[in-house]
This record gives C-alpha cells, sequence and structure tokens, in this order.
C-alpha cells in the first residue's frame, strides 16, 4: 500500500465519519420533530375532549336551572338531594358556580342584565347561575347590579 492509497483510506474515513455525523444529526432532529408532533397531537386531543365538554355542559346547564326553579317553587325538598348529586357530579368533572351575591360586579364572570337600587356596583340579584370549567368561563352569571340610590 502506497503512500496514495493510505491518502484515499484516511479522507474515505473523514468523508464516513463527516456523513456518519450528519445522519446521526438529521435522526436527532427527526426524533425531536417527532416528538413535537406527539405533544401537538396530545395537547389538540385534549382541546378536542375539553371543547365536547363544554359543549356538552352548556346543554345540560339549562336542565339543572330548571331543576333549581322547580325545587325553590316547591315546599317539600325531595328535590334537594338530587340537585345536590348534579351539582356533585358536574364539581367532579371540573364545573364550579360562580358566587355572585353581594360581590363587587365583574363582567369577565358576569352579564349584567338591569341596574337596579341598591349599593353602587355591586351584585343585587342573581337571576341564572353562571359556572366556571377549570379556570375558564363555562357560562356567565346573569345579575341585577345596584346603580346607587
Amino acid at each position: 500500500m502506497d503512500k496514495n492509497d493510505k491518502k484515499v483510506k484516511k479522507d474515505e474515513r473523514v468523508l464516513l465519519k463527516e456523513k456518519i455525523e450528519e445522519l446521526e444529526n438529521q435522526v436527532k432532529r427527526t426524533l425531536a420533530d417527532y416528538r413535537n408532533l406527539e405533544n401537538r397531537v396530545g395537547q389538540e386531543r385534549g382541546e378536542w375532549i375539553l371543547k365536547a365538554n363544554k359543549q356538552l355542559l352548556l346543554n345540560i346547564l339549562p336542565v339543572l336551572d330548571t331543576l333549581m326553579l322547580t325545587a325553590k317553587h316547591r315546599k317539600d325538598q325531595s328535590s334537594d338531594l338530587g340537585i345536590q348529586q348534579f351539582l356533585d357530579i358536574l364539581k367532579k368533572e371540573g364545573v364550579v358556580g360562580i358566587e355572585t351575591m353581594g360581590a363587587d360586579f365583574d363582567p369577565n364572570l358576569m352579564e349584567g342584565i338591569a341596574t337596579v337600587e341598591g349599593e353602587d356596583g355591586k351584585v343585587i340579584e342573581e337571576t341564572r347561575a353562571g359556572y366556571m370549567l377549570y379556570d375558564k368561563v363555562l357560562r356567565p352569571a346573569q345579575v341585577k347590579v345596584g346603580g346607587g340610590k
């Protein structure tokens, strides 16, 4: 083997090492892209589920409103247990009521439907309950707000 052959073999090794490094980098980038895709798909799946749950919950809330209104006007309290079970299930699914009575009016959580006599800027009456789904408003509360005397 002459000097020229050794140089060629050395050059080939250098080229092969460079090619290996290039391929390793491509594999790493491809793997990173795949992991990012998996994360994005998982996040999108979670958003789809949340959106579907939100729509279902929005369809159920009027039923709860009717049950609560009916219970309010009945003398016996037989329906209270069913309503409480309903509320417990909603809570388990991340739905909680928005506290409004006596609170400062918050347009992010409430819809003001009327101004009535009472302490300025305070919620005087709740006409429809509002609910949060985790940290987002599912349905704003409808309230009457005090506008002074």
